[in-house]
C-alpha cells in the first residue's frame, strides 16, 4: 500500500514531493549521487556535502594505507530497507552490501588502482571502475551516508501532510560531517507496522541508466579511440566504397586491447582524464529530474481537472484553511516541479519570531525561477508562500507580512495566494510599492490564476507557469 493510500492523503504522486512508495514492495528506483550533486536546492547541497565528506575521509584512509580505519567506516554501509527503493523482491530487504560480499567489496575498493591514482573522485565513480559495485550498491551506500538528511526530510513531509510520527526511535547510523564520524540518534520517525520508513525526494531518484560504465565506454572511450586510430591510420582503419576511412566500435572491442572491463576503463581514464571530464560534463548538462509521468502513469490532464474540481470544493474561511494549504502545496508541486521542491509548512525564521506558511527550495536550472537570480537580480534561495483562505480582501497587512519574511540570505521572492480579489489592480500596485522600495518581489495568485495554469496543462502546454509568472511579474514591476 502506498503512503498516500495508507494515510488517506487524497493526493497523487504529482502533488507529492516525495516518492509515493509502496511499503510492501521495493520500487525499482535508486538514490543517484551524481544527480544529487547536480542539484542546486539547499537540501541537495547539504546532502551532497555530507556525501563528499564521507567519501573523502574514506578514500584518504585507503590512500594513506590506514585500511583498518577505512574498514571501520565501511562497516556501516549495510543493507538499508527504510526507503523501499531498489531491486529486492517481495518485502523490502535491501540488496546492497551484506555480510557475504562486504569483505570482498572492501578489498576491491582498497586494492583498486583507480582509487590509489585519484581517478575516482566521487562515490558514484566506484560504479565505473570497481567490479561488484553497481547502481543498487551505490544507491544504498548513499542512503546510509545521508540518512540524517532523509530523517529530517521525512519529518518535514509528515508535518506537512499530517502524518503521525513515533517518538524516541533510533534513526539508524548516518554520517555526521561536522564530527567526521558515524552517529546514531533518537528521533521522531515514521514507523509503519513496526518498521522505520524514510521518505525520499522524488527529485533525487533515477533509474540510474545514464552514469554507467557501459555508457562511458561506448559513447566516450570508444569514440575517442576511433578518432585516434583514424588519426594514426592504424591497422583497424577500413575504407568505404567512396574511399572514406572509418573504424568500427566492433573492431575496437574485438582487438583485445580495447575490450570492455572496469580495469580497462580505469587504465584508459588515467591516461586520458579529459575524456572522463567530458563524460561528466555531458551528464551534468543533460541530466533531468525524473518526471511525474515516469513515477505515475496517470494522465496529467486528468490530474489537473481533479485539482480544479477539488479547489472549488473548499470553502473560504478558517475551517477550510488546512485543506486549502495542503491543496495549494499539491497544486504548486504539480505546476512547478522540478524547479521548486521540498515544501515545508509553517517554517520558522528569525529565531522563531516569524512564520511562513510554506517555504519551497529553489532548484531551477533555467526558466523563471532561475531568472530571479540572474536577470531580475533578486536572491531567491527559498520561495516563500503565504496562503490566505480568506472570505475578505487581502490588503496591506498581508503584503507587509510576506515582505517581512524577505532577506538577502533567505531570499526576496514570495507568492501571496488568496481565493479572490475585487480589485487586482490595487493589489498589484501594493506589490509594486514593495518592489520599487527594493524590499523584494511579491506576486499575488488567486484561484482563477491557478485554474488558468491548470487548464494550460490540460491543453498540453509545457511549463504553463512560465508565461503566467513572467506576465504577473511584469504587471507588478511596471504598475
Amino acid at each position: 500500500m502506498r503512503i498516500s493510500e495508507r494515510f488517506s492523503l487524497e493526493a497523487t504522486q504529482f502533488e507529492l514531493d516525495f516518492v509515493d512508495i509502496d511499503t510492501d514492495y521495493d520500487t525499482p528506483l535508486f538514490v543517484d549521487p551524481f544527480f544529487l550533486g547536480c542539484r542546486t536546492d539547499l537540501w541537495s547541497l547539504n546532502a551532497t556535502r555530507t556525501l563528499r565528506s564521507f567519501f573523502q575521509t574514506f578514500v584518504n584512509f585507503i590512500r594513506d594505507d590506514e585500511r583498518r580505519r577505512a574498514r571501520a567506516l565501511f562497516n556501516y554501509l549495510h543493507e538499508p530497507n527504510e526507503t523501499c527503493l531498489g531491486l529486492s523482491r517481495g518485502k523490502p530487504r535491501g540488496n546492497a552490501i551484506g555480510s557475504i560480499d562486504s569483505e570482498k567489496l572492501f578489498n576491491s575498493i582498497a586494492q583498486s588502482k583507480a582509487v590509489a591514482t585519484g581517478i575516482v573522485e566521487d562515490l558514484e565513480d566506484f560504479r565505473l571502475f570497481i567490479d561488484g559495485i553497481d547502481k543498487d550498491k551505490i544507491s544504498d551506500m548513499t542512503t546510509n551516508i545521508i540518512r540524517g538528511h532523509l530523517v529530517t526530510y521525512t519529518q518535514e513531509q509528515c508535518k506537512l501532510w499530517g502524518i503521525a510520527l513515533q517518538q524516541n526511535v533510533q534513526s539508524g547510523f548516518y554520517w555526521e560531517r561536522a564530527a567526521n564520524e558515524w552517529r546514531n540518534r533518537h528521533e521522531s520517525m515514521l514507523v509503519i507496522e513496526g518498521r522505520k520508513i524514510l521518505l525520499v525526494p522524488k527529485g533525487i531518484v533515477s533509474y540510474s541508466n545514464k552514469y554507467t560504465p557501459q555508457k562511458y565506454y561506448n559513447q566516450f572511450v570508444l569514440e575517442y579511440l576511433q578518432h585516434e586510430h583514424l588519426r594514426n591510420y592504424s591497422a583497424l582503419v577500413q575504407h568505404r566504397v567512396n574511399g572514406m576511412p572509418y573504424v568500427t566500435k566492433k573492431s575496437l572491442k574485438e582487438s583485445g586491447e580495447s575490450a570492455y572491463s572496469k580495469d580497462f576503463l580505469a587504465t584508459f581514464t588515467d591516461a586520458h582524464p579529459e575524456v572522463f571530464r567530458d563524460f561528466k560534463e555531458w551528464i551534468q548538462h543533460t541530466a533531468t529530474a525524473i518526471s511525474n509521468e515516469e513515477l505515475d502513469d496517470s494522465d496529467p490532464a486528468i490530474i489537473a481537472q481533479y485539482l480544479i474540481r477539488k479547489l472549488g470544493q473548499i470553502a473560504a474561511g478558517g475551517e477550510g484553511a488546512t485543506r486549502y494549504h495542503r491543496l495549494v502545496v499539491g497544486i504548486l508541486e504539480f505546476l512547478f516541479y522540478p524547479d521548486v521542491v521540498s515544501p515545508i509548512v509553517e517554517n520558522e525564521i528569525h529565531d522563531g519570531r516569524k512564520r511562513v506558511d510554506i517555504t519551497f527550495d529553489n532548484a531551477a536550472r533555467g526558466g523563471f525561477f532561475y531568472r530571479l537570480h540572474t536577470t531580475y537580480q533578486t536572491p531567491a534561495q527559498f520561495i516563500f508562500v503565504e496562503c490566505k483562505n480568506y472570505s475578505r480582501e487581502v490588503a496591506n497587512p498581508e503584503i507587509d507580512q510576506l515582505s517581512g519574511r524577505f532577506s538577502m540570505n533567505l531570499g526576496k521572492f514570495g507568492l501571496l495566494l488568496c481565493r479572490t480579489v475585487d480589485d487586482m489592480d490595487t493589489l498589484l500596485a501594493r506589490c509594486n510599492d514593495t518592489y520599487v522600495d527594493g524590499r523584494g518581489i511579491m506576486l499575488p495568485i488567486i484561484d482563477d490564476d491557478l485554474i488558468v495554469m491548470l487548464n494550460k496543462v490540460i491543453e498540453g502546454v509545457p511549463n504553463p507557469y512560465e508565461e503566467f509568472l513572467s506576465q504577473r511579474f511584469r504587471a507588478v514591476a511596471l504598475n
